[in-house]
Parts: structure tokens; sequence; C-alpha cells
């Protein structure tokens, strides 16, 4: 149990690779906190708070809005009292829309802008301040998409998004790592979720896809959870400021 003791809040928890992460870190000990808007699962499931208690573990589903400062300070305030400390923040909530720029309208950039990044900002600034208060070695880790790291058609308001959490994360390491925490991100190639199944219905599309990703499947949500699971544990705690590429070799080409 790598993370037994350990109180990790993981946002956008209720379905896809957020849910992964957090069965993953309770499966390692950790008490979860699932932030999300609903705690009903995309695909139907059984809520991620309800299926960690059911297999032992601690963890509680706690509404939140990461794009609204009210929404997040009260749940880093109730998660903090009912386990008592924040040791591990996993920034994973997010949503997609693609177009171009000239196709863009002002508040559909707005929206991808505000849960993608602004979210990242919020849930970090308060989970930072109970962590430093408390003075707590913390782990922070930042879901990002290799979208932020090459370009793709047709994706901008996403890609902008998700290049200023891969720049935030270095930021962030250089202000906070001096005092004992950790702040990295995970960029995901292409993952099968809720989020990506209309994509990869799409018979160009997931050609496209199998074509870029070198190895010969594409990835699943346990994959990213291994990766953050992995970031989080002391047996990377010498790795800080870095943005872990998860993709299959996408970017390696």
């Amino acid at each position: 149990m790598k993370l037994d003791g350990r109180t990790a809040i993981v946002t956008g928890a209720s379905s896809g690779i957020g849910r992964a992460i957090a069965l993953k870190l309770a499966q390692d000990g950790a008490n979860v906190v699932v932030a999300d808007v609903k705690s009903q699962p995309n695909l139907d499931a059984q809520p991620t708070d309800e299926l960690i208690n059911k297999e032992g573990g601690e963890s509680a589903f706690i509404e939140t809005d990461v794009s609204k400062k009210e929404s997040v300070k009260d749940m880093v305030y109730e998660s903090a009292s009912r386990f008592g400390s924040i040791d591990i923040l996993v920034n994973n909530a997010g949503i997609h829309a693609g177009g171009s720029i000239h196709e863009t309208e002002e508040d559909e950039w707005d929206r991808i802008q505000e849960v993608n990044l602004k979210g990242v900002y919020l849930c970090s600034k308060y989970v930072i301040e109970h962590m430093m208060e408390e003075d707590i070695d913390g782990d922070i880790v930042n879901i990002g998409s290799i979208a932020g790291l090459v370009g793709f058609a047709n994706n901008s308001p996403y890609s902008a998004s998700k290049g200023g959490v891969v720049e935030l994360t270095r930021s962030m390491a250089v202000d906070y790592g001096p005092q004992g925490i950790n702040v990295n991100a995970v960029d995901p190639g292409v993952i099968k979720t809720s989020m990506t199944k209309e994509m990869l219905e799409d018979e160009e599309q997931r050609e496209f896809f199998d074509q870029n990703t070198l190895t010969p499947r594409l990835g699943q949500p346990e994959d990213i959870a291994n990766a953050v699971t992995f970031l989080v544990s002391d047996e990377s705690n010498f790795i800080n400021g870095e943005n872990l590429v998860v993709d299959g070799g996408w970017t390696a080409k």
C-alpha cells in the first residue's frame, strides 16, 4: 500500500481517466475525494466513491464545479475536514470541443478555458494554500494532453487549454518545489473513454489515431492511472516539473 494514510483529491473522477485514477490511488491505500459535477459515471456504472468504499477503501463524493471559485474552496475545506489533510491533488477534470479559431464562438472558447485551465489554477491554489499552512510535502499531478504539445487540426480551444496546463505545471514546480510540493503532469495520447467514444466510432478518425499511435493499440484509462500513481508515490519524489507523455509513441515521430 504505497499511499497508505494519504488523502487524494481527483477532479472529474466519476468517469473515464479520472475514475481509473481514483480507483488506482484507492487500491494503493489512499483516501480519495471524488470531486465532480455529478456522481454518476457516464457509462452508467456504480459511482466511483461507492465502488471504492465497497472494496474496503475510504472515499467521498463532493459535488464540485472546478471553474467556480466558491465551489472549489468548499470542496477543499470539506475534504480537509473529513480526512484531516490533503496530500495529493490530481487535476483531471476537463471537457473537449473541436474547431478552428474562426469557427469557435467566444462563449465556447471561454467554457473550455474555464474548465480545463482555470480549473487547474483554482484547485491548485486552494490545495497549495492548505499544504503550505499544514506544512505538507504534497504532490500535484495535472492531466494535460499531447494536444498541448503538438498541433492537431480543428482543435484550437482544447489545444490552447492543454498547452496552458503544460506550462503552468512547469511554473508551479519552480514556485513550490523548494517548499516540498512536487508538481508534474501526465500528457495522454488517444485514450478509450466516453469522451473519445464518438471520435473512435468515426472510421476516418479511428484510422488516423491507429496510424499515429506506434504501440499496436490505443490507450486505456488504466495506462494514465498507473503513471499518475507513480508520480505521487515515494518512488518518484525526485521528479518535479516533468510532463510525462503516455501516448503509445505518438509524439516520438
